[in-house]
């Protein structure tokens, strides 16, 4: 992490990190297979950390916005002391075809981890949500954490205060639309909303069996 703050991550080689940690090159191959491989564990140790953060705030609120107040403003905690090497590195992990993207493949484990919080946010919640949309719901809740981190990955705010901000009326928002799904007649715009993510966004595309996406158009792979 360091030396990708000082060098930036295109110009950090294995073979610099490996010097750095006092193993071999090979030795270091053996444990990563590239420098992408280490930012993969970088995110996964990112998930740990906040699954165990945001305990206190799921075993005692049943409010929903506060649970996901709490929630969002503990990944922020969390990704505080990485912002600059976040901000560094950010060009790589929006190149939709680059392994550090968070609609991955290799990003899967992360990003299920993350969208696990979510299900627990909305299932522990005091909230009425309809069964056909409590699995859907908690992908779109993490689709929106995203989106705070692309914020705060640009937010140059002292301290981030911005982001915090933004983290509680996000929130907020978030709760009063959860609410109006109740409402039969939203549902639908609810699902199709999903659908338009995981139909588009790459990583969350769900292939039918044959081949086939979701809409009836073959896999161009």
């Amino acid at each position: 992490m360091r030396l990708f703050q000082e060098r930036g991550y295109d110009k950090t080689t294995m073979r610099a990190i490996a010097k750095e940690a006092g193993v071999s090159v090979g030795n270091a191959y053996y444990y990563f297979a590239g420098k992408e491989h280490l930012i993969q564990g970088f995110y996964d140790r990112i998930a740990a950390e906040h699954q165990a953060a945001v305990r206190p705030v799921l075993d005692q609120e049943t409010d929903l916005e506060a649970r996901l107040a709490g929630v969002l403003r503990c990944w922020l905690d969390i990704a505080a002391p990485y912002h600059e090497f976040a901000a560094q590195f950010f060009k790589n992990a929006a190149d939709p075809d680059s392994p550090l993207s968070p609609f991955s493949a290799e990003s899967e484990h992360a990003r299920e981890a993350a969208i696990s919080v979510h299900r627990e946010v909305l299932s522990g919640s005091k909230s009425k949500v309809p069964e056909e949309l409590r699995e859907i719901l908690p992908e779109l809740m993490w689709l929106s954490q995203m989106g705070l981190v692309l914020y705060w990955v640009f937010d140059r705010s002292p301290d981030r205060a911005r982001s915090y901000r933004l983290a509680v009326r996000g929130a907020r928002l978030t709760t009063r639309g959860v609410a109006l799904a109740r409402f039969r007649v939203l549902r639908p715009l609810v699902r199709e909303v999903h659908e338009l993510f995981t139909d588009f966004l790459p990583g969350m595309t769900r292939t039918e069996p044959g081949g086939a996406k979701p809409d009836g158009e073959p896999d161009p792979a």
